[in-house]
C-alpha cells in the first residue's frame, strides 16, 4: 500500500493545520469564559458567594490539566482527530449538565465533562500535534495555537454578556454547547490527520536518548524547575481574566463595559502573543519567559492603583502584552532543552502545571474576595507569586549563560 510522503516541517500545510487548531481552541475555550462572564449571575443564586462559580471554573482548568496527560497518550495512539471530537462532544454534555444549577451540577458539568474529559482531549493533544510539525518556527507556531484561549476571551465575553442579559446564563450555556460542537467536530474530522511519526532527516538531528544533563544539571531537576515556573506564572495571569468583569462591576463600571474590557485584555494578548512567538524564535524560550514575567509583575501592580474606567482599559491592554507570551515560551523552552520524542509527555505535564495554577489563581481570587470584600489582597498575592516565577527563570537563564560561556 502506498505510504504518503512525510511532510516537511514549517510547510504551508503545517500553517494551515495551525490555523485550524486556533479555530478549534478559540471555540472550545469559550466555555471557561462563559463562567467568568456569568460569575455574578451564578453567585446571586447562592447568596452572592463568588467562590462557587469561581470554583466551577477552576475545576474546568484542573480537569483539563490532569486529563491532558492521559489524552496526550491516547492521541499518540488513536490520533488527535478522535480525542478532539470526543472532547468537543463531552464539553457540550458538560455545559448542559451545568445548567441544572449551582452547586453540584455546576461542579460536575465543568469539572468532569468540560475539563477532565472535554478540554483535556483538545488542548494538550493539539500542542503536541503542532510541535511535531514545526522546527525553525516552532515558537511562532506554539504562540499562534496557544492564542486560541485569547481569541475566545476577546470574542465571546461581549456576546455572552448580551445573551445572558437576554435569556439568562442557563440558556446561554445551552446555546453555546450546541454551537461549540457544531464548529469543532467538523473541523477535527476534516483536517486533523495523524502527525508524521518522524520528521525528515534534516530536522531530526537533535533527536536522541535523554541527555545525561540539561544545563549541567539532572534533566528532571531542570524540568521540575520549568514546571514550577509555569505554575507560578499563571496565578497572576488568571486573576484578572477570571474576575475582571466582576471587578469592574464593583467599581460601578457596567458589566457590558467590563466584558469589553476583558475582550480588550485578551485581544491584546492574542496580537502580542504572535510578537512574543517571533521574539522566542530569535532569543529562545527562557529569555522570552523572563521578559514576560517582568512585564506581568509591573502591570499586575497597576491593577492595585487603578480605579477609573479609562485607566483600567489601559492597564488591561498592558497586562495582555505582559503575560501573553509566557506559556508558549515555557513550552518552547521544554522543547529546546529536551529530546523531541519526549514531547508527548513533557508538554502535557507542563500544561498540567499551567492549568492547575490557572484554576488555583481564579479560585483563590474568589476566596480572598469573599473574605476581604475587595480584590486588592487577591491581586497582591498574585504579584508575590509572579516574583517567585521570576526568581526561578532568572536561575535557569543564569545557568544557561554559564554553560554558553564555558563552551567558548
Amino acid at each position: 500500500m502506498h505510504q504518503p510522503a512525510v511532510r516537511v516541517a514549517d510547510s504551508k500545510s503545517s500553517w494551515v493545520l495551525a490555523t485550524v487548531c486556533v479555530l478549534i481552541l478559540g471555540t472550545a475555550f469559550g466555555a471557561p469564559w462563559m463562567a467568568a462572564v456569568a460569575l455574578k449571575d451564578i453567585a446571586a443564586e447562592v447568596g452572592g458567594t463568588r467562590s462557587v462559580p469561581a470554583l466551577a471554573n477552576a475545576l474546568a482548568w484542573f480537569g483539563a490539566a490532569f486529563g491532558g496527560i492521559g489524552m496526550g497518550w491516547i492521541a499518540e495512539r488513536v490520533g488527535v482527530r478522535w480525542t478532539v471530537t470526543f472532547g468537543s462532544l463531552m464539553m457540550a454534555v458538560g455545559l448542559a449538565i451545568a445548567t441544572a444549577g449551582p452547586n453540584w451540577s455546576l461542579y460536575l458539568g465543568y469539572g468532569v465533562f468540560v475539563g477532565l474529559i472535554g478540554l483535556s482531549g483538545i488542548n494538550a493533544p493539539l500542542y503536541v500535534y503542532i510541535s511535531k510539525r514545526f522546527e525553525r518556527r516552532r515558537g511562532s507556531a506554539l504562540a499562534l495555537i496557544s492564542s486560541g484561549t485569547y481569541i475566545a476571551g476577546a470574542l465571546w465575553p461581549p456576546i455572552f454578556e448580551r445573551v445572558i442579559a437576554y435569556a439568562g446564563w442557563r440558556q446561554a450555556m445551552l446555546w453555546f454547547a450546541l454551537l461549540e460542537a457544531c464548529v469543532v467536530v467538523p473541523l477535527a474530522l476534516i483536517f486533523l490527520r495523524r502527525a508524521p511519526q518522524r520528521l525528515p532527516v534534516s530536522v531530526t538531528h537533535h533527536a536522541g536518548r535523554e541527555p545525561a544533563s540539561v544545563l549541567g544539571w539532572p534533566p528532571n531537576l531542570v524540568f521540575a524547575a520549568l514546571c514550577a515556573a509555569i505554575f507560578m506564572c499563571c496565578v497572576p495571569m488568571s486573576m484578572p481574566q477570571s474576575h475582571l468583569v466582576a471587578f469592574c462591576s464593583d467599581l460601578g463600571i457596567s458589566k457590558a463595559h467590563g466584558a469589553v474590557m476583558l475582550s480588550v485584555l485578551l485581544g491584546t494578548a492574542f496580537l502580542c502573543r504572535q510578537i512574543w512567538g517571533l521574539i522566542a524564535d530569535r532569543i529562545g524560550g527562557l529569555h522570552t519567559v523572563l521578559l514576560g514575567s517582568v512585564t506581568q509583575a509591573v502591570t499586575m501592580t497597576a491593577f492595585l492603583f487603578t480605579q477609573d474606567e479609562v485607566g483600567l482599559f489601559t492597564v488591561s491592554a498592558a497586562f495582555g502584552v505582559g503575560f501573553s507570551g509566557m506559556i508558549p515560551a515555557t513550552v518552547l523552552a521544554g522543547r529546546e532543552l529536551f529530546p523531541p520524542e519526549e514531547a508527548a509527555w513533557r508538554i502535557p505535564v507542563l500544561l498540567l502545571f499551567s492549568g492547575c495554577e490557572m484554576a488555583i489563581g481564579g479560585w483563590l481570587a474568589g476566596i480572598l474576595y469573599d473574605h476581604f470584600g475587595y480584590y486588592g489582597p487577591a491581586f497582591a498575592s498574585g504579584i508575590v507569586v509572579d516574583l517567585l516565577n521570576l526568581e526561578i527563570i532568572l536561575m535557569l537563564v543564569g545557568r544557561q549563560h554559564q554553560i554558553a560561556a564555558r563552551a567558548y
